[in-house]
């Protein structure tokens, strides 16, 4: 009889074991794997800063990349600090926002929560390939520094200004650019102007090494720096017009790291398919800046405005706000000669570390007159954990301590379509 309950005994606990294997094997069944449901989604919206060498601390490209910090992803993908987005898309929508949808967001969670499984390599998609260094693919042309920069350990570092020629001998179309720092631990941003030949007798400092003077080439660009910020691509059709003899005028602000360093920065140029301007759609832009405000110490939410009138028809592509660590929010509002007002991008929670180039996905057209308004709003008290002293009364500076106001934006001429592709 005890033998005949043993048996009994162990028969049930066979059967509740399997009973349990089944359930977790079901369980285990329904789990997202990396190969098949994750790294569809790092591949789409994450890899292009998180890869081997780039702007990421640790590279998720991979399953042996990416399961070590599956925990931190899973926390930065709730909280929806990665990938970085700032504007609200409710209001307007952007062909490269990078905000992950809900589902993607539930599908990462439940990867972790089920123990971050591999799953079969067969399901795994073609990893997007990127060319070193660059997030605009292999440059035509690369322009670097004449000399390189000697960063001291500590200390404040003065602006530097340089001109870098870029030799080119014709008016060259351009359909992507990027500035790459050649230690980004030290280059905290960079703004960087084409310069063309006016044609008039150089006198003075104006000389820059040459018998004519130079301006500013309107609507040229190279590209410049602020902090995880990658290149720009724009589409097929839409460029930018180098002129010939053409210099990179850049005012480089260096911050130290505790240790000497040199760098010697570059910029790279992707050539148009065509050289011919027939059909080509001409990229452009400016900035509303104010430079006169005076933040009020212990203020949450000082307002900053400024506005430029739109001097001919086009159509505005894209917006990147610009402050340093006292920016609150930022908005942009398009009106109309006839006094219609349509709000064009607005980020509720502007973070001085990620500085985003938004691009609409439909640009909005600007007859001649319109006005471009920029208002930002600015947090000068001590509730914000960045700010180096809320008693002050701030006004502009280089520095970091001091603030900006630069409402950055872009055009293209001709037809309404997408315009560029920000890889960032």
């Amino acid at each position: 009889m005890r033998v005949s309950t043993t048996l009994i005994a162990a028969c049930v606990a066979l059967l509740v074991l399997g009973a349990a294997g089944t359930a977790s094997a079901a369980a285990a069944e329904g789990t997202p794997t990396f190969t098949k449901d994750v790294a569809p989604i790092l591949f789409e919206n994450c890899v292009a800063c998180h890869r081997p060498n780039h702007l990421a601390p640790m590279s998720l490209m991979t399953y042996d990349d990416a399961r070590p910090w599956a925990r931190a992803v899973k926390t930065k993908v709730l909280a929806r600090e990665m990938p970085p987005w700032g504007a609200d898309s409710s209001i307007r929508a952007y062909k490269n926002d990078a905000s992950l949808t809900q589902a993607e967001i539930d599908t990462i969670a439940a990867w972790v929560d089920g123990g971050a499984p591999r799953g079969n390599d067969a399901d795994l998609p073609e990893a997007p390939q990127f060319a070193e260094g660059w997030s605009i693919g292999e440059p035509d042309l690369i322009f670097t520094l004449l000399e390189p920069f000697e960063v001291p350990a500590d200390g404040t570092v003065p602006y530097s200004y340089v001109t870098v020629p870029t030799n080119l001998t014709e008016d060259t179309w351009i359909s992507a650019h990027e500035f790459r720092p050649g230690d980004r631990r030290v280059v905290h941003h960079v703004i960087a102007h084409v310069l063309e030949d006016d044609g008039k007798p150089a006198t003075g400092e104006v000389k820059l090494g040459r018998d004519r003077t130079r301006t500013r080439a309107q609507g040229a660009s190279v590209g410049g720096y602020v902090p995880n910020r990658l290149g720009t691509v724009y589409e097929d059709g839409v460029a930018v017009l180098l002129p010939a003899g053409a210099d990179i005028e850049a005012q480089m602000h260096y911050t130290t790291i505790g240790e000497p360093v040199r760098d010697q920065s570059s910029w790279g140029i992707v050539l148009a398919k065509t050289s011919s301007s027939t059909g080509r759609r001409r990229a452009g832009g400016g900035a509303a800046r104010n430079g006169t405000f005076a933040l009020e110490p212990g203020n949450p939410n000082y307002a900053v405005t400024a506005s430029r009138t739109i001097e001919e028809d086009t159509y505005l592509a894209n917006m990147m706000p610009h402050m340093h660590v006292r920016g609150k929010s930022a908005r942009y509002t398009v009106t109309y000669p006839d006094g219609r007002a349509v709000v064009a991008l607005s980020v509720p929670n502007y973070d001085f570390n990620w500085q985003l180039r938004y691009q609409l996905e439909e640009p909005i057209f600007m007859p001649k007159g319109s006005v471009l308004e920029a208002e930002f709003h600015y947090d000068n008290s001590g509730a914000n954990k960045f700010n180096p002293d809320p008693t002050a009364e701030v006004r502009w500076g280089d520095q970091t301590w001091e603030e900006m106001m630069l409402g950055y934006y872009g055009t293209v001429d001709g037809p309404k379509s997408n315009t560029t592709t920000d890889q960032q």
